[in-house]
């Protein structure tokens, strides 16, 4: 047999070959290991979330635009990073117009870059002027306010009934007052109401907006109460929605009016509070006369949450939650998390309304995971007459665990009768610890968001991470 042997020339290309693989070998383990010890400055000895002011973040550039790469096979693009990217963006919401115009705001942690004055956290807003082809550079939407002991819980909305006019609703001052930012002119300019001022915290605002009435919900503890506009959101009553005062604690999940005026708020009663040991009631308030007056449905009863310690999150973060949206015609539609055994994984459900909230259909289970999967955080939008677009995020990936996530996607034209297939919009993107080729390892939201442009196009935007605490990102993705 003879030798092989080869000739110089295939010598010179094979060890091309070998630099350039090595070469890509070690940026990648570098762009990795450079993530990784800017994350372990930030953290120092305090959760992230919970720390002081990090200075080598406030003197980082806070130009960060994006650029969307088009869809795939899916129909939708693949994940793209947005917000300033120093891994401790948190809870985003989204809005879109009838302009062309994608609205997406956050909570910055740790500090934002190029602000010496701004708070931990700062409400930041990016804004596509192009329905979310490319984004602009990331802002802080509230300059004045950002210094004042914090901003939490990002909500933007945009009237229905112009396509132009946007609210953005968030806390602020020790999470004691909630504020209402109103824009005409595609988020340029901002004017700013505080809708409710307390000295005790609240948490967990959710704001909704047809024409001049505008509502935000949020909870004081154990209540859910309200403050409701009728002048465009240049003043705000208070309302005390649940009258149940036996509750543990109370979280406001969704919301919407409907075309006839009525308000509704979706919303969880636990219990027991600070601990995962009791029931968590999902429930859906109404008021048929502006806000004065509330009536209370109960949708669902769930087990206590599961166990999430091991991923440094609270007792209730992945707790039974409802959302709701409603379409032009004036339906209704549910979306929720909930668990029928004791600290167990959860099920996504849906249900409709079609007579104005007085009932709704039997719920049905939405994910085709395997039992045993946890599920968590429920997304909704609705258009026209009947087109749902309905997403959760479920650890299917982890066989039972509770260590790797993706988010997942469907839709219906008839309501809810039928669904299309799922979609896993999560999609690997190198340099991250914590993002891996079948899904993420923890999220990093309360809850997350999605909106339908005037196109029919679906927006959405979740916060994926390595643990509740650090570190964490925004990703966005588009698509029908």
């Amino acid at each position: 047999m003879k030798a092989f042997i080869l000739s110089r020339p295939m010598k010179v290309f094979l060890f091309v070959l070998l630099i350039l693989a090595a070469t890509a070998t070690v940026a990648n383990a570098w762009g990795n290991y450079q993530h990784e010890e800017f994350m372990k400055g930030l953290k120092g000895k305090a959760p992230i979330r919970k720390g002081a002011i990090n200075p080598e973040v406030v003197k980082l550039s806070p130009l960060q635009p994006a650029s969307v790469a088009p869809a795939g096979p899916s129909g939708f693009t693949p994940q793209t990073r947005l917000g300033f990217h120093v891994d401790n963006e948190w809870e985003p919401a989204i809005a879109t117009d009838h302009f062309g115009h994608v609205y997406m705001l956050y909570a910055q942690y740790t500090g934002v870059p190029g602000c010496e004055a701004c708070s931990n956290p700062t409400q930041v807003l990016q804004i596509s002027n192009d329905r979310g082809a490319t984004w602009g550079s990331p802002f802080v939407i509230y300059p004045d306010g950002a210094n004042t002991g914090g901003q939490w819980d990002s909500q933007i909305a945009v009237d229905p009934v112009d396509g132009q006019t946007v609210y953005a609703s968030f806390m602020q001052n020790n999470k004691s007052d909630i504020i209402v930012a109103k824009s005409t002119d595609f988020g340029a300019t901002w004017s700013y109401v505080i809708a409710d001022a307390t000295n005790a915290g609240t948490d967990k605002p959710i704001l909704t907006a047809r024409g001049q009435d505008v509502f935000v919900a949020y909870n004081h503890a154990q209540t859910i109460w309200g403050a409701y506009s009728h002048d465009g959101g240049a003043t705000f009553t208070e309302v005390k929605i649940n009258q149940n005062g036996k509750l543990g604690w109370s979280l406001a999940g969704g919301g919407t009016v409907t075309p006839n005026g009525n308000a509704y708020f979706a919303w969880a009663g636990y219990e027991s509070n600070g601990g995962a040991k009791g029931k968590v009631n999902l429930f859906v308030s109404r008021s048929t006369d502006g806000g004065a007056t509330w009536m209370t449905k109960t949708i669902d009863v769930s087990s206590s949450p599961p166990d999430c310690a091991a991923f440094l999150c609270g007792w209730a973060y992945l707790g039974a939650q409802l959302v709701m949206t409603s379409d032009a015609n004036g339906n209704i539609y549910l979306l929720w998390n909930s668990g029928s055994t004791a600290r167990g994984p959860e099920r996504i459900y849906f249900a409709k309304s079609t007579d104005g909230g007085n009932t709704y259909s039997t719920k049905v289970d939405v994910s085709t995971a395997p039992a045993g999967t946890h599920h968590a955080f429920p997304a909704i939008a609705a258009a026209g007459n009947g087109d749902v677009r309905i997403s959760w995020m479920d650890a299917r990936a982890a066989n039972g665990g509770m260590d790797k996530w993706n988010v997942y996607y469907r839709s219906s034209t008839n309501g809810g009768s039928t669904w299309t297939n799922e979609v896993d919009l999560s999609t690997f993107v190198s340099g991250f610890s914590y993002i891996f080729d079948d899904g993420f390892r923890f999220p990093f939201n309360d809850y997350y968001e999605l909106a339908i442009d005037e196109q029919g196009t679906t927006h959405i935007i979740f916060g994926e991470a390595l643990n509740y605490d650090s570190p964490g990102s925004i990703w966005y993705a588009k698509g029908k």
